[in-house]
């Protein structure tokens, strides 16, 4: 069902409580903020799906974010059903922690989806940013497996801090070459580095990783 569909339902109601629902939504069905209440021109049961939110202004943002873990959960459901794994990457994973309801959507889908066949990997630049948020600090210390690249003073201590990083390991994340970093894996902390020649073609996705970032699934 549409929310346009959605809303006219709710217009049959009798009660107080779905007529106020029913206008709360006007906005995002038949108003200027409509671009969800629309049926979809993507096929959303391509092998391979992005979804970009760059675009979305700032009070769609967080609907349009909702709508994409939404439709992100329905369709790890039905691969488990297949017996089908899902990958799951999502670049610049502090957005979605600026905003109450997607953060808490991001933490429900993160805790669940491992036990759907699925994997989560959330990519960023901005440890700083994600870390003030509590729920963010939650998945991260919780995460069993993390990859730091060189990160700036105050990321590396607030990761240290969470991480239980010692001065040593913060090291090998403290202006260090690209390819350089630090990897949790578990309980453990270990350095690493590795180099991908640039005539790899096999390769490209990785060199496109900056030297100041921290991965975690």
């Amino acid at each position: 069902m549409l929310l346009a569909g959605f809303r006219a339902e709710l217009l049959k109601q009798a009660e107080p409580e779905a007529q106020d629902i029913a206008l709360a939504i006007e906005l995002f069905t038949s108003g200027s903020l409509n671009t969800f209440a629309q049926p979809t021109n993507v096929n959303v049961y391509n092998r391979l799906i992005c979804y970009d939110i760059l675009d979305l202004g700032k009070q769609l943002l967080p609907i349009g974010m909702l709508v994409v873990l939404d439709n992100i959960l329905n369709r790890i459901t039905q691969n488990r059903a297949k017996g089908k794994n899902t990958f799951i990457f999502i670049v610049e994973i502090y957005l979605l922690f600026q905003h109450e309801y997607s953060a808490n959507s991001l933490f429900t889908l993160w805790k669940r989806v491992r036990k759907y066949g699925a994997f989560c990997t959330g990519i960023t630049q901005n440890v700083d940013d994600l870390l003030q948020s509590h729920t963010a600090r939650t998945m991260l210390a919780n995460s069993e497996f993390i990859v730091m690249l060189n990160q700036v003073s105050t990321d590396r201590m607030k990761l240290a801090e969470l991480l239980n990083i010692s001065n040593l390991q913060l090291s090998y994340i403290t202006y260090v070459d690209a390819g350089n970093g630090l990897m949790k894996v578990g309980s453990s902390l270990v350095p690493f580095t590795d180099k991908f020649p640039l005539a790899n073609k096999q390769n490209w996705i990785l060199l496109l990783m900056s030297k100041r970032e921290c991965f975690a699934k």
